[in-house]
């Protein structure tokens, strides 16, 4: 059924907001998927907090012209549809990452990031970046890493001492 031009007016909007407020997008091809797996993929994305959209090229291109993801319109051919990653950046490529993994018919076909349009093959780069608590996780990591060693060498001294004199009360016990 065609859209009037209200209707693609108002998706064109929908969709520059959502790029306006997003950290990364990823754009694949879903050709050959069934309803239900375009659907199971949905549901798996709208838990993760990834915006789809299955949206006409043109239409693309237009709801992307003023954000950082209007180098993406080079590679807008074809059917493709648009996982926009709001808060966490890799959260798009993880989806599509790992619903590929059982769909072969779902192929990255391009990568945006920062403004910076990269290939199919980055995905995994993107999809391995981590969340912000696993980024809290391995900051919090790296703070307490000094101070730990820190309390370790104050602590062998006195630790070091103490096996010193323990062994050397055994060894006049022994005698």
């Amino acid at each position: 059924m065609a859209l009037r031009l209200e209707d693609k007016q108002a998706l064109v909007a929908e969709v520059n907001e959502v790029a306006a407020n997003s950290e990364s997008v990823v754009a694949a091809e879903y050709r050959g998927l069934s309803v239900a797996q375009m659907t199971e993929f949905r549901v798996k994305a709208r838990n993760e907090g990834v915006y789809v959209r299955v949206i006409k090229n043109t239409l693309a291109k237009r709801a992307i012209e003023g954000t950082d993801f209007e180098c993406l319109g080079e590679v807008l051919r074809g059917p493709l549809l648009l996982a926009f990653s709001r808060e966490d950046p890799g959260a798009a490529a993880r989806v599509i990452k790992d619903f590929a993994k059982a769909n072969e018919d779902l192929a990255t076909k391009a990568v945006v990031i920062g403004g910076t349009l990269y290939g199919a093959e980055d995905l995994n780069r993107l999809a391995s970046l981590p969340n912000l608590d696993q980024a809290r996780a391995m900051l919090l990591g790296v703070l307490q890493a000094p101070l730990s060693q820190l309390v370790r060498t104050l602590a062998e001294p006195p630790g070091m001492l103490a096996r010193v004199l323990g062994a050397r009360g055994d060894a006049e016990s022994s005698t």
